[in-house]
């Protein structure tokens, strides 16, 4: 298993978040988390890296414990790259500075070399003709493009994506998609927070349903999509389809 996440709960005061999540995904899996808002996706993806701190259980990546005292989670974080909502980029730096910043500063890799992964990750996002591009010149869904190019460069075995065309106009999601669904054929793993159910039926391996904190049920898309046990998913995925 790349991400082995058992008995997770988070919560924030009195609020509880998260209600004992147990998530496994091996290599090379697309798993799809849906549910409605508040049902606690975006904070399982921000614990699985410790951007939130969880308050009780086990995430292992890669079978390092990234709750250990003395791990190293910037080690670790390199390891799981991480794809926003909001793009994050620096206006103040082209396409390929946004890319290379983490392989210079924190990687130590000399500045042609850093170009050269840099290059390699922007033309894999479609982009390489956009290197010397600052993000005000770029749209919504290249910027995007941009902070996939930005994670895949660092190499990670796993991409946790957050709602990653929430932010989009309508017509640039599929150029996102498209990025998405060519690393998937290239043997990326992933898990992926959205609601883009066309993308879910069409390229996850399996779909997770999460309601109120908790797992209500996983399965293939098929199966999860046509024939749900719990109502509440039949509701939701009707809602979705208005």
């Amino acid at each position: 298993m790349i991400l082995d996440v058992a008995g997770l709960h988070k919560s924030f005061g009195d609020l509880e978040v998260l209600k004992g999540i147990d998530l496994k995904v091996a290599e090379r899996e697309l798993v799809f988390v849906i549910g409605p808002s508040g049902s606690g996706k975006s904070t399982l993806l921000r614990c699985c890296n410790r951007l939130e701190e969880p308050t009780s259980g086990s995430i292992r990546v890669e079978g390092v414990d990234i709750m250990a005292p003395g791990v190293d989670i910037n080690a670790v974080r390199r390891r799981i790259g991480m794809v926003f909502q909001s793009f994050n980029l620096y206006p103040h730096l082209n396409a390929l500075g946004n890319v290379t910043l983490a392989l210079r500063k924190v990687l130590k890799k000399a500045k042609a070399e850093a170009d050269d992964i840099g290059m390699r990750a922007l033309v894999r996002v479609g982009l390489g003709d956009k290197a010397k591009a600052y993000p005000n010149e770029l749209s919504g869904g290249q910027q995007q493009r941009v902070a996939i190019a930005r994670a895949l460069a660092l190499e990670p075995s796993i991409m946790l994506f957050d709602e990653p065309t929430s932010a989009l106009d309508p017509e640039l999601v599929g150029g996102v998609l498209a990025v998405m669904r060519q690393m998937r054929e290239s043997g990326m793993t992933m898990v992926v927070v959205s609601h883009e159910m066309r993308f879910a039926r069409g390229a996850a391996d399996r779909v997770v349903f999460m309601d109120q904190g908790r797992v209500l049920e996983e399965g293939p898309p098929e199966k999860i999509f046509n024939e749900p046990e719990h109502a509440r998913i039949k509701e939701f995925i009707a809602s979705l389809n208005g």
